[in-house]
């Protein structure tokens, strides 16, 4: 599906240098097996709200194996039978604290990467969601992969987020924002 300025919507493939969301150490969820291969589906996004005329996104922050802080988009497993959207929705709003309603989807990042012994390939779904409530804020779960949370303006995403294929992702956005998306 082409973005309106005409490009097509980012489908990037990523390094393990890449990787928006790493192993959590948490068993495989969203996933099935194949021999030692696992496939893993994931959804997530940006949920933007409008300050002072100004575009933001909620963005969280985790801690990396090096326990370095990186800031990236929201974003989980899906449950049972959800939809990539209806996980989306579900992962922003579990991580960020922030409802949202969604607008649109932003484009589909996928990547390979060892952990436990295996060899993952992980599918993200990004869409972009419409901020209608809630309070911006973690979760108190000490399991909770997220440690911070923050509102971010949509010009400066390029230089918060920690991963090239989250930046294309965010690129994407702020095209459609600025063609009133």
């Amino acid at each position: 599906m082409p973005a309106p300025s005409g490009r097509p919507l980012p489908r990037a493939r990523a390094s393990r240098e890449d990787d928006p969301s790493g192993p959590s150490g948490r068993p495989v969820r969203g996933g099935r097996a194949r021999g030692t291969t696992v496939e893993e589906t994931s959804a997530g996004g940006l949920v933007v709200r409008e300050e002072d005329g100004v575009p933001q996104v909620a963005l969280i922050a985790r801690l990396n194996r090096a326990g370095r802080l990186e800031w990236c988009l929201p974003k989980g497993h899906l449950e049972g039978d959800e939809t990539p959207v209806q996980a989306a929705v579900r992962e922003i709003a579990e991580e960020t604290g922030i409802v949202g309603e969604p607008v649109r989807p932003l484009g589909t990042i996928d990547y390979w990467f060892t952990a436990d012994g295996r060899r993952i390939h992980k599918t993200v779904h990004h869409f972009l969601l419409r901020a209608t409530g809630g309070r911006l804020g973690v979760e108190g779960d000490p399991d909770a992969e997220a440690v911070d949370a923050a509102w971010v303006p949509v010009p400066e995403l390029g230089a918060r987020l920690a991963f090239p294929n989250e930046r294309r992702i965010a690129r994407a956005a702020e095209d459609l924002l600025g063609d009133g998306g």
